[in-house]
């Protein structure tokens, strides 16, 4: 009698262990279905924060670069490539940490820290056009960045009441018709109208990008009406269309993730970079 109680008793102790782990199980298979964990709602909720997190917000910075010399051009890109992926890994942390910290979270976790690299990255790019020609100044005043809740406009934006579109083949930048007159014109192909239907949550960023990219096309008019008869024959593709199809780029493929985050990404836009100068 008293060999065969260590056999019950390890029996219980298999049955009251097995009990557990059903249970245990049937708890984790409820806590997931709780939170949402099921089959085909991973994209949904995705999207679902992406929406609520807003948008990061940042003063494009080329822009306000004066011309880059050749010497500088590789660098120069390169960080404001960097630029847009910094803003780009910013916007993935906004939406992946929707309901995260206090209420000051998103200043302390995303906008504090993509300023330091973005100061970083703007001082790179100064220190690469100062080695061979004047080093810009002030450009570290475009590093903090605002952040657009759930689609909003951040304070300073001025977007326009209807879609902006950048000058179409033929036309001229606003007001540069006078002084180009000698040097000629540049013209860019239409971006606005090749754009698919713009989110609602995409469209104060798009806005911001069709109106710099006329903002570019004007600067690059007046560059060539500034510098008539300087350089060689290839001082205007060089100085001038090279360094406007890379900002024009840069600007398109920020309009094609904008509305990529919420629809179908737009794909082909790169080829409307290129521009081209008429006499």
């Amino acid at each position: 009698m008293s060999r065969a109680l260590p056999k019950y008793n390890k029996r219980r102790v298999v049955m009251i262990g097995g009990a557990s782990a059903v249970a245990l199980s049937a708890a984790v298979i409820a806590g997931s279905a709780l939170a949402g964990e099921t089959p085909g709602n991973g994209a949904r909720n995705a999207t679902t924060k992406a929406a609520a997190a807003g948008t990061v917000n940042c003063p494009a910075v080329a822009p306000s670069l004066p011309a880059v010399p050749a010497s500088a051009k590789a660098e120069v890109d390169r960080n404001l490539t960097l630029l847009n992926t910094q803003i780009t890994e910013a916007n993935k942390r906004l939406a992946d940490t929707v309901g995260q910290g206090g209420p000051n979270f998103v200043q302390n976790a995303i906008l504090g820290p993509l300023k330091d690299k973005r100061v970083a990255t703007v001082n790179r790019i100064a220190t690469a056009i100062g080695r061979t020609a004047a080093k810009p100044t002030g450009l570290d005043s475009l590093a903090p960045c605002t952040l657009n809740a759930a689609g909003g406009v951040a304070a300073g934006d001025a977007v326009p009441s209807a879609p902006a579109t950048a000058p179409a083949a033929g036309d001229t930048g606003a007001g540069d018709t006078g002084a180009a007159t000698a040097a000629g014109t540049i013209t860019c192909p239409d971006v606005a109208s090749r754009l698919p239907a713009v989110p609602a949550t995409a469209k104060a960023e798009v806005d911001r990008n069709l109106t710099l990219l006329n903002t570019q096309i004007a600067e690059a008019n007046k560059r060539l009406a500034d510098t008539v008869g300087q350089g060689g024959p290839n001082f205007v593709q060089n100085a001038i269309l090279g360094p406007l199809k890379d900002k024009r780029a840069s600007t398109i493929d920020r309009i094609a993730i904008s509305i990529g985050r919420t629809a179908a990404k737009p794909t082909g836009l790169d080829s409307l970079a290129a521009c081209t100068l008429t006499k």
